[in-house]
């Protein structure tokens, strides 16, 4: 009997993990029929295998599309074009492009938005007193959002517009995001996209949209879609690291008075943070060649699926793998993938985290949680749609 691991409802409790757990243990390469995608796919958990059909040696592709429900017989139309769904000489020149504006060397003079808005996250909580906050709603969104905003040229008064489409385009099937599809969300991400660039072919700045026009390469469409593709990673992934952030001090007991206690755990700790939370769920490839994963023999034109998240887990390198430990080493996490579609916003999302876990420790004891914590309903994202908690202060 298989299982239809595309099912998001699969991805709503904790269960997953024991799913995990045992199809990691055991090296399991599963199959999962036609249904929530069209094709079928395969699926690999085990850090090894995980790690192989990343690597920049494998027989894979991302060009058809990198989530379940695309494949070689229904292919994402940004396929070779967008930077996380193009290979070869193309991608290279995306990154080349995208880079620089996501690198460490881009983050002094992010520094003091960063610092800005964390500020801000600890004021709101601290003005709250003891009444809850819903951190996955009302604190994961924001400081992502404003350092991407930041990045592509966003101004400051149509920032929140874009914070609420990302989160119905990747929000999962929740009711929370019910106004619009997702498809819709994306639509609309896209039309106000479209104006940005008019505006900005007429008035470049030092921004992302001003680069990718500048270079001559890429039709305005392709601005566009890459545009959407830098907003929505950006975005959706690191608000539930920062999300998870607060679910591990409540989990955990003792964390920010460790942090507190040695901020030369930091760095770690962050590292630790992405992997314990793992927000991309999963990667899909597609086969170019016939091949062999584990002993099963997977054809050319056949999707999959790279569970990150169960990777991340894999006790064979992570001893104890649902545990937070702060000073983890070595950490050789998947939290940001392998391989030439390694996160170029890897190092953007780790000074997020840094400065947040620095001014929680230095100002917070602990968290409670306040209320029911709820997952997102999706196969993509794994994420939080509620995390109520209260802050005990320093």
């Amino acid at each position: 009997m298989t299982i239809d691991l595309a099912q998001p409802d699969l991805y709503t409790s904790e269960d997953r993990f024991d799913l995990w757990d045992r199809h990691t243990a055991s090296d399991q390469v599963v199959w999962s029929g036609p249904g929530g995608s069209p094709s079928g796919f395969w699926s690999v958990f085990s850090h090894r295998h995980v790690a192989a059909v990343l690597s920049p040696k494998a027989a894979f592709t991302s060009e058809h599309g990198m989530m379940i429900g695309f494949d070689a017989d229904h292919s994402d139309s940004s396929g070779g074009r967008m930077l996380v769904v193009s290979e070869g000489d193309w991608h290279g020149l995306l990154k080349r492009l995208i880079g620089p504006f996501l690198s460490r060397l881009r983050a002094p003079e992010l520094e003091s938005v960063l610092r800005d808005e964390v500020a801000e996250i600890v004021a709101k909580l601290r003005a709250a007193g003891p009444e809850p906050v819903d951190i996955a709603l009302e604190v994961g969104p924001r400081l992502p959002a404003a350092v991407v905003c930041e990045v592509i040229g966003v101004p400051l008064s149509e920032r929140e517009r874009l914070i609420e489409l990302t989160n119905h385009a990747f929000g999962g099937e929740e009711s929370s995001f019910d106004r619009m599809t997702p498809a819709q969300a994306h639509t609309e991400i896209l039309f106000y996209f479209d104006e940005l660039i008019e505006r900005r072919q007429r008035q470049p700045g030092s921004d992302l949209v001003s680069a990718l026009l500048a270079d001559g390469r890429l039709s305005t469409e392709d601005v566009l879609i890459n545009c959407d593709n830098v907003l929505i990673g950006g975005n959706e992934t690191t608000r539930h690291s920062i999300t998870g952030a607060f679910d591990v001090f409540q989990r955990f007991p003792g964390t920010l008075d460790a942090l507190h206690a040695d901020p030369g755990l930091l760095d770690k700790s962050v590292e630790e943070l992405v992997r314990w939370t793992s927000p991309a769920a999963h990667v899909l490839r597609v086969a170019t060649e016939d091949q062999e994963i584990g002993g099963q023999k997977i054809r050319k034109g056949e999707a999959v699926v790279a569970w990150l998240s169960a990777a991340n887990r894999d006790e064979r390198l992570f001893p104890d793998p649902h545990t937070f430990v702060p000073g983890r080493t070595p950490n050789r996490h998947l939290g940001f993938g392998n391989g030439p579609h390694h996160c170029l916003g890897a190092a953007l999302a780790r000074v997020e985290l840094k400065e947040l876990l620095r001014q929680m420790a230095a100002e917070a004891r602990g968290v409670r949680l306040r209320g029911e914590l709820r997952w997102m309903r999706s196969n993509l994202v794994q994420g939080y749609s509620s995390l109520p908690v209260s802050v005990d202060w320093r």
